[in-house]
């Protein structure tokens, strides 16, 4: 602003508009400052002060009147410079005042030398010779003529077409003559003439010849033009006389007279013709000599312009005054220039004034708006609060006598129950965790909605939860006779970091839909890294018959990863994935199923909340619509993307993408993985095994050879019996067991039993014969051989852990170490929990009897109290708990408060303990006191769990408890104290 003040536009303006332009500049300098003084000004109060209409129109109305009178200043200024322009052009032809002659006392062919470049201006020149009368006869002899008289003619002008030199009468009888005795063609009518004779000649005549200057006559008519002029007469003497020379001695001197004639009508309009303006400038020439009676000696009085120019004219005579008047032929024209340049400035300042205006109204319009959307704002955010609080409000509520009904539910389960009894019971657990699924979701979508999920890094074992998830839909799949099968690339790393809990809610959601809506077929899970999919064309999956799990056609898997940016660019994104950081694992995961579909027109709602293909979908299958919506913002989370291909009678696939951590190298998360995710240890029985696999379809069999190779077993695949019978009596190496699919088993009887015959003849220890059913009708195996040989039924699906128990049940193979089977192992913890002296802190007794059931379940010595302050009397080192499980609502003192205060007594006392002002003694040899504080929340909000942290609790069990929560978070303290850490 100050460059555009001081700067660039001001210099134009002051070369544009000259130094009259001052003024302007400076009022707009002015106006330019206070403007911008306003400007900050106004944005420094908004928001706290609103500026006042009457004062900004008013500002405005100044504006406007300002500008208007700057307009009309501009064109009065340029008006006044077009006229001064029309002056100095008049003042131009003064050009006449700088023509004069410049004759001198010399002879005529010296004068005429000198003034021949300004003979243009003279109509001729005449030299007269003084003649005494005495001399006069010899004279007009010499000459061949005589001297004519001059004042007849003078009297009587005669038209240049009867003028007759000859006929003119002699000069009368004087002292002396003044005969022309040479004179210019122009003028050559004058010779012979006595300049004496004449009245005005002879004066001009006797006053040069007295003063030595040139004298002017009056204007007079020329002979034989008849048109006015003036002659201006020199002496021309026979010696050079002193500049103080008396008259008397001039007269004696004199030799002749030299004579100038001016045509001034010629004169002027030669000049005029010379300076181009002849067209529009009226010229009137007067002598002036007798001001009262001025002689008009050229030009008309007739002129519409009333501007008039007067300028002196000096033809030598300072006796003689003369006077040109210059005035132009026309009125001056408009100033159109001047009307154009005002009007533009006076509408560009009326254009500034209405933005001016315009803004002014916006901003106040803003401010009123701001002010709006602040009040609107603070009511969202109360409302969001209130919505917060209604949700932690309403969860804990629900979840509280939820957490006793599972509880009790999952207790009275523990107890002598008849099959009728017991199936009402699980029916009654199975009500009470969909009510809490439900919930779970209700919740999500609100964090969601209100931007407030976030996802957890912690490390997990990706197959094992897969596993978990298998376990979770078993049941459904069996009852339907579905193949559900899982298969995970060996590239994918065996403990990853990231939301376990998250993923698994994506897996579940997709996989869970998929139960819903097929009734014959398979669901296949299938995890590859993104760079194994661009790498190799070998992962996509034809629909075809024989590369399919199940052997029913499938929606093309491609299609569901078509949309995504990662492929957008195969060759730009394979090699961004080549460069990536090793650390960072980008997984893709497909869930295909052979279900009804999803009909095109519901394809473009299918990730919008709430929204289901068909109203009657809630009503035959369940669910509230959110599952898909959840699943895809979760998603977006992990850094990923999600997509689907589907095929109404054919089928759907859904795939997403999910960056997660490796952490196989980090030893950050060495200690707590080992506890938190317990890997296969039956691996050390089973290795070194040699298993068959006999299955005609290559992915069933792909699948089973992957999960029986994850416990360290040689595997073969074969596609028959037959085939199988070769291998088994031609390989040397000894095979210990054999698994074949159940549909093949049952396709032909006689193979079969031929089958277990040659296994019983060649084997004195036969392999172990196991079949892999999906069904539950189809368990029983047929054989009617002896039941050393009874093939072992495996219900699909597969698990490792399932099938590590199976063969250890089977071949009597003991397993060390911790079992995993897709559940949490029971006997790990009640291993961890056996002898452990917890507290339990809940207000409800409902509450502390659950939560003391499942802990003294698993061994765990348990004290109930139902208060804070409890809580922090028992749990005031010296005490002997091992643990603490904290209800966080609680009146009086709340579970946060009490973890502050527990918290803060210990770091007092181990202070003391580390400086020596407490005897270690006294706290019974215990240098450092920190026990184990879980939260036990029926809230769920991610802002409980921050503040569980923030107040010093190690972790945190929802209600109603979940046993692999409850196993993940007292794992990591207890394995501590086994350690001796604690």
């Amino acid at each position: 602003m100050n460059w555009f003040i001081n700067g660039g536009v001001m210099e134009t303006k002051a070369g544009l508009l000259g130094g009259g332009g001052k003024i302007w500049l400076q009022l707009w300098e002015t106006v330019i400052g206070n403007c911008c003084k306003m400007y900050h000004q106004y944005y420094q109060y908004i928001g706290s002060k609103k500026v006042k209409k009457t004062w900004w129109r008013r500002l405005l109305v100044a504006w406007v009147l300002s500008s208007i009178l700057a307009s009309l200043w501009i064109f009065h200024y340029m008006s006044s410079q077009a006229t001064e322009k029309r002056k100095e052009a008049l003042g131009n032809q003064n050009f006449l005042t700088t023509r004069r002659c410049a004759e001198k006392e010399r002879t005529f062919a010296r004068y005429t030398e000198r003034t021949a470049f300004e003979r243009p201006l003279t109509s001729g020149v005449a030299y007269a010779v003084r003649v005494l009368h005495s001399d006069r006869e010899r004279f007009e002899k010499q000459q061949g003529w005589t001297i004519k008289r001059m004042d007849k003619i003078e009297q009587s002008p005669v038209h240049e077409d009867d003028y007759a030199p000859e006929d003119l009468e002699p000069s009368p009888t004087q002292d002396e003559y003044a005969p022309v005795i040479f004179a210019q063609d122009t003028i050559s009518h004058v010779v012979s003439l006595d300049m004496l004779s004449g009245v005005e000649d002879r004066n001009n005549v006797l006053r040069a010849r007295a003063s030595g200057k040139g004298v002017l006559t009056a204007p007079f008519k020329l002979i034989k033009t008849n048109r006015l002029g003036v002659i201006l007469t020199f002496a021309v003497y026979k010696r050079d006389l002193p500049s103080n020379a008396t008259p008397n001695e001039r007269i004696q001197a004199t030799d002749g007279y030299l004579g100038g004639v001016f045509d001034i009508e010629s004169l002027v309009e030669k000049l005029l013709q010379q300076l181009a303006s002849n067209q529009t400038i009226l010229v009137n020439v007067y002598d002036t000599t007798n001001q009262s009676h001025p002689i008009s000696m050229y030009g008309k009085d007739v002129s519409e312009d009333g501007l008039q120019h007067v300028s002196p004219l000096n033809f030598g005579d300072p006796d003689r005054k003369h006077e040109m008047r210059c005035r132009f032929k026309q009125k001056q024209p408009w100033p159109w220039l001047a009307m154009t340049t005002s009007i533009g400035i006076l509408i560009i300042a009326l254009l500034l004034g209405y933005i001016f205006h315009a803004t002014l109204n916006r901003i106040a319009k803003v401010e009123d708006d701001y002010h709006e959307m602040m009040v609107l704002k603070k009511r969202a955010e109360d409302a969001d609060i209130a919505k917060s609080q209604f949700l932690a409000t309403v969860s804990h509520e629900i979840r509280t006598p939820m957490n006793g009904v599972l509880g009790m539910l999952h207790l009275l389960m523990d107890t002598d129950l008849d099959v009728t009894q017991q199936d009402y019971v699980k029916t009654a657990q199975d009500s009470g965790k969909a009510l809490v699924s439900l919930i779970n979701e209700v919740l999500d979508q609100a964090k969601i909605e209100s931007g407030k999920l976030e996802l957890e890094a912690i490390p997990f074992n990706l197959r094992a939860d897969l596993d978990d998830i298998l376990s979770l839909f078993s049941g459904k799949s069996q009852e339907k006779g579905l193949e559900l099968a899982v298969y995970v690339s060996d590239s994918v790393p065996e403990t990853l970091v990231g939301d376990p809990g998250r993923f698994r809610q994506i897996i579940t959601n997709l996989v869970g839909n998929s139960i819903k809506f097929t009734e014959k077929g398979h669901i296949f899970v299938t995890v590859n890294l993104v760079k194994e999919v661009i790498e190799s064309i070998d992962l996509e999956i034809e629909s075809s018959k024989n590369s399919t799990l199940s052997g029913y056609p499938v929606a093309n898997r491609r299609l569901s990863w078509a949309g995504f940016r990662t492929f957008s660019q195969e060759g730009s994104t394979a090699c961004h994935f080549m460069t990536s950081p090793p650390d960072l694992i980008n997984l893709m995961v497909s869930v295909e199923d052979t279900g009804v579909g999803i009909p095109l027109e519901a394809q473009s709602r299918i990730f919008t909340p709430f929204m289901q293909v068909r109203p009657s979908i809630s009503r035959t299958h369940g669910g509230t619509g959110i599952g898909l919506s959840i699943s895809k913002c979760l998603v977006g989370l992990m850094k990923g993307e999600i997509g689907f291909v589907s095929v109404p009678k054919i089928g759907s696939t859904f795939t997403f993408t999910a960056v997660f951590t490796n952490c196989s190298n980090s030893s950050e998360y060495n200690n707590t993985q080992q506890i938190k995710n317990t890997s296969i240890s039956a691996t050390s029985e089973f290795k070194g095994m040699r298993a068959l696999v006999v299955d005609h379809q290559p992915i069933r069999a792909k699948v089973s050879r992957y999960h029986i190779q994850r416990l360290a077993i040689n595997v073969e695949v074969l596609s028959d019996l037959n085939q199988c019978l070769s291998t088994t009596t031609i390989s040397g190496s000894t095979v210990n067991m054999i698994f074949v699919e159940q549909k093949l088993w049952d396709q032909n009887v006689s193979t079969s039993d031929h089958f277990i015959k040659n296994l019983r003849n060649s084997y004195a220890v036969p392999p172990k014969l196991f079949l892999l059913t999906s069904s539950i009708s189809s368990s029983k195996a047929s054989t009617t051989v002896s039941d050393v040989f009874t093939p072992t039924v495996i219900l699909k699906p597969l698990r490792a852990g399932m099938l590590a128990a199976s063969l250890h049940r089977v071949m009597n193979v003991g397993i060390k170490g911790n079992p995993r089977n897709g559940e949490l192992p029971v006997l790990s913890l009640r291993n961890l929990l056996l002898g452990r002296k917890i507290l339990v802190i809940d207000d409800n007794k409902v509450n502390r009897i659950v939560a003391a059931g499942a802990l003294q379940r698993y061994g765990a010595d348990v004290v109930c109290e139902n208060s804070g302050r409890d809580a922090i009397q028992l749990l005031t080192p010296p005490h002997h708990f091992d643990a603490c499980f904290m209800d966080i609502q609680m009146p009086e003192m709340d579970g946060f408060e009490a973890t502050r205060r527990i918290r803060e007594i210990e770091h007092r006392i181990n202070d003391g303990i580390q400086v020596g002002e407490l005897s270690k003694e006294a706290y019974e040899n215990t240098c450092y006191w920190r026990v184990p504080i879980l939260a036990m929340t029926a809230d769920v909000i991610q802002a409980t769990h921050e503040e569980c942290l923030r107040c010093g609790m190690d972790g945190y069990v929802s209600k109603p408890f979940e046993v692999e929560r409850l196993y993940r978070e007292v794992s990591q303290f207890f394995h501590s104290t086994s350690n001796g850490t604690l």
